[in-house]
C-alpha cells in the first residue's frame, strides 16, 4: 500500500468508527461548548436579514420533514435543514473561529451534524463524537492544502475547511462503512468551492452561505447521496489530478491524518465572547481594560489608535456592518463600558452624536509586522497621559478559555428573546446533558419558535 493509498484509508477509517468511539471527558465538556455556542448563532440568526431569504427558499422547494430550521417552526430535509440553519449560524459574526484553519467550522459541521441526526434519529453521544470529527477534518483540509496559500490563491478557506467537516460529521452519523467514506470524500472534494471576494458583500447574505450554508448542504449532500448507494473515486486524495493537487501546489496529505485521535481541533476552537468580527475581539478586550477597569469615561479619551496586521484590517476598518466596524465597536465600549449583541446590532447608535463624535477620534493604523488577532490599542486621555495595552490571549481562545457560565451566558442573551427565558433555560440544561438524550430530535420542542 502507498502512502498516499495508506492516509486514504486511516482517513477513512477513522470517519466511519467516529460516532461509537469514545472521547476524552475534556473533549466532551469542549465540544458541548461549541454545540451551544453555535445553536445560539442560529436561533439568535433566525432573526436576521439572512433568514428571509432562506425561509422563502425552502418553502419553494418543500421535501420530506426530516429535520428542523432552529428558531421557526419549519421541517424541510436535511439537506436543506443543514444549509439554512449553517446561514443562520453565520448570519452575524457571533459563530466559533478556528485560527490555523482560517475558518468558522461550527456554523458548517454543527447544523450538518444535528439535520443528519435528526434524520437518522441519533443519540446526543453520537452527536458529540460527529461534532468532535467534523472539526478534526475540516481543519486538516486546510493544514494539507496549506491555509495561508489557498487563501491568496483566492480561495475561501472559510468554505473548504466546514464543508470537509459538515462531510464527516454527516458520514459518521449516517453509519457510512470506511470504503463509502472514501466516496463520501471524493463527492466532498467534487463540491468543494468558495471564493474570497464575500469580503465584498455587505449584506452578509452571501457570506452566510459561503462561510455556513454551503458546507452544510453540500456535506450533508454528499454523505446522504453515498448512503443511497451512490459509488464513486477511492482515491481523491492520490493519483493523477486529485482534489490536494488540484488546488495546492505543494499539498502535505500526511498533514490529514497528523495526531487524528490525539489532538482535538475543537481544543483550538475560539468561542467569541463578544458578537462582532474575529478581529476586533482583542481591540475590545483591550480597550475594556484601558477604560472599563481604571473606571474612565468617554469624556477622559482623547484619542485611540489601532495598530492591526493588516493582513485584516481592512476588513473591520469603516465597515459598513456595524458589527464588524472597529471604530463603531471600539467607541461603543468606551461609551457603554461593554459591547451586547443588542448594542453591536442598534441601528440607532450607528447615528448617535456622542458616538459619532467619538468614532472620529479612533483610528485605524495597518501594520505589516503584526500578526493576525494580535493588535496593539494606544489610548490618549484628556490630560496628555498616553496608555497601551495588547491583548496577548483573547478571552474564548484556547490560551484564555470562556468558562462554562460564559457560554452560557452569552447563548441566554442571544435565545431567550427569541424562545424565552423559561424555554431557553431548558435548552441549555438539555445541552449540557446531551449525552443523556436518545434521540437528538427531541431538541426540536425548545428550538421550535
Amino acid at each position: 500500500m502507498s502512502a498516499s493509498d495508506s492516509i486514504m484509508a486511516s482517513l477513512s477509517a477513522y470517519i466511519s468508527g467516529a460516532a461509537k468511539r469514545k472521547l476524552l471527558p475534556e473533549v466532551v465538556e469542549k465540544t458541548k461548548h461549541h454545540v451551544l455556542d453555535t445553536m445560539a448563532a442560529v436561533v439568535s440568526g433566525s432573526r436576521l436579514p439572512p433568514a428571509g431569504p432562506v425561509l422563502r427558499y425552502l418553502d419553494s422547494l418543500g421535501g420530506t420533514e426530516e429535520a428542523l430550521v432552529c428558531g421557526t417552526s419549519t421541517l424541510t430535509t436535511a439537506v436543506n435543514a443543514a444549509m439554512a440553519n449553517a446561514m443562520l449560524a453565520h448570519a452575524d459574526e457571533t459563530d466559533d473561529s478556528h485560527l490555523t484553519s482560517r475558518s468558522h467550522l461550527g456554523c458548517g459541521v454543527v447544523p450538518a451534524a444535528l439535520a443528519m441526526g435528526e434524520r437518522e434519529g441519533s443519540s446526543g453521544e453520537s452527536l458529540l463524537r460527529a461534532v468532535a470529527l467534523g472539526y478534526d477534518i475540516g481543519a486538516r483540509v486546510c493544514h494539507a492544502l496549506g491555509t495561508d496559500q489557498l487563501y491568496a490563491a483566492g480561495h475561501s478557506t472559510h468554505t473548504f475547511a466546514p464543508t470537509f467537516g459538515a462531510a464527516a460529521a454527516a458520514g459518521a452519523l449516517a453509519g457510512l462503512s470506511a470504503q463509502q467514506c472514501r466516496w463520501l470524500l471524493s463527492y466532498t472534494a467534487q463540491q468543494a468551492s468558495g471564493v474570497n471576494c464575500w469580503q465584498r458583500d455587505r449584506d452578509h447574505i452571501e457570506k452566510a452561505f459561503d462561510f455556513g450554508g454551503m458546507a452544510g448542504r453540500n456535506g450533508v449532500t454528499a454523505a446522504t447521496m453515498v448512503q443511497a448507494g451512490f459509488t464513486g473515486v477511492d482515491d481523491v486524495l492520490s493519483g493523477p489530478r486529485n482534489f490536494l493537487l488540484a488546488f495546492s501546489p505543494e499539498p502535505q496529505p500526511e498533514r490529514l491524518v497528523e495526531a487524528l485521535g490525539e489532538r482535538y481541533e475543537i481544543m483550538h476552537t475560539n468561542i467569541k465572547k463578544w458578537s462582532v468580527g474575529s478581529p476586533v475581539q482583542a481591540v475590545l478586550d483591550s480597550l475594556q481594560a484601558l477604560v472599563v477597569e481604571p473606571g474612565l469615561n468617554a469624556r477622559d479619551v482623547d484619542t485611540v489608535v489601532v495598530r492591526m496586521s493588516d493582513r485584516e484590517s481592512h476588513v473591520v476598518d469603516g465597515s459598513g456592518m456595524s458589527n464588524v466596524n472597529v471604530q463603531h465597536l471600539a467607541a461603543l465600549m468606551i461609551v457603554d463600558g461593554t459591547v451586547s449583541f443588542a448594542s453591536a446590532h442598534d441601528s440607532s447608535r450607528v447615528d448617535d452624536p456622542a458616538i459619532q463624535a467619538l468614532r472620529a477620534r479612533i483610528e485605524l493604523r495597518p501594520d505589516p509586522d503584526l500578526p493576525r488577532r494580535h493588535p496593539v490599542v494606544i489610548l490618549k486621555t484628556g490630560d496628555g497621559k498616553t496608555r497601551e495595552h495588547a491583548t496577548a490571549a483573547v478571552r474564548g481562545t484556547p490560551q484564555n478559555p470562556m468558562s462554562r457560565e460564559e457560554v452560557e451566558n452569552k447563548a441566554r442573551e442571544l435565545m431567550a428573546p427569541i424562545l424565552g427565558g423559561e424555554r431557553t433555560d431548558d435548552l441549555i440544561a438539555a445541552m449540557w446533558g446531551l449525552e443523556k438524550i436518545a434521540n437528538v430530535s427531541e431538541l426540536r420542542f425548545w428550538l421550535t419558535a
